[in-house]
């Protein structure tokens, strides 16, 4: 019995171990580079769902965004569906051709990305509000670029590496008259 429950933890981890590298999608298309995707406006529509599968989270985020050549930029206005607004302002370094590290609001140290092909994979730790409290949870998020410019992110959130949940998000780049829908409006920085 103890040996059957050894080779099956085995089996676990070594599954968990394994999965998918950014490096697997090099040269898939369209290319994903963060710089040029969120340079100007976009949009973005999300829901969390806990570990159970229950949607318990549904917003929306107007994005603007700047890149100088160094650093990416973005102002994140979100807008939750029982009217609690929010924003955080990432701020984005590229360090060579794949990787990326970055800050926000509510993340702890600094976000470690890796870009190749169309995916771009990033962990950090956050301080994510529940209720009156923060827990420190891990994002493991994952962007995919797909054709006419639709970028899809899920993450996985984690703390003390028990899956609370999962975000999904649609991104859409605005037009120049940013007829995609409706305008979050702007809330003030913390």
């Amino acid at each position: 019995m103890v040996r059957q429950f050894l080779i099956v933890a085995t089996l676990i981890l070594v599954a968990g171990c394994s999965g998918m590298k950014p490096e697997d999608f090099a040269g898939k298309e369209p290319r994903l580079l963060i710089e040029d995707y969120f340079a100007g406006r976009t949009k973005a529509w999300g829901i969390f769902e806990d570990r159970f599968g229950t949607l318990r989270r549904q917003f929306e985020v107007d994005i603007e965004g700047t890149w100088d050549g160094e650093t990416l930029t973005l102002v994140e206005d979100f807008l939750y569906d029982d009217g609690e607004t929010e924003r955080r302002i990432w701020r984005i370094k590229k360090l060579d051709e794949h990787r990326y590290e970055g800050e926000a609001d509510g993340v702890i140290g600094t976000a470690e990305g890796s870009a190749y092909g169309n995916a771009l994979h990033w962990r950090y730790d956050f301080a994510l509000k529940v209720g009156g409290d923060a827990w420190n949870v891990a994002f493991d998020d994952w962007m995919f670029l797909q054709s006419d410019g639709i970028l899809i992110n899920r993450a996985q959130v984690t703390k003390f590496g028990i899956t609370l949940g999962e975000v999904t998000l649609a991104f859409r780049k605005l037009d120049t008259a940013g007829a995609a829908g409706r305008t979050v409006p702007r809330v003030a920085a913390e």
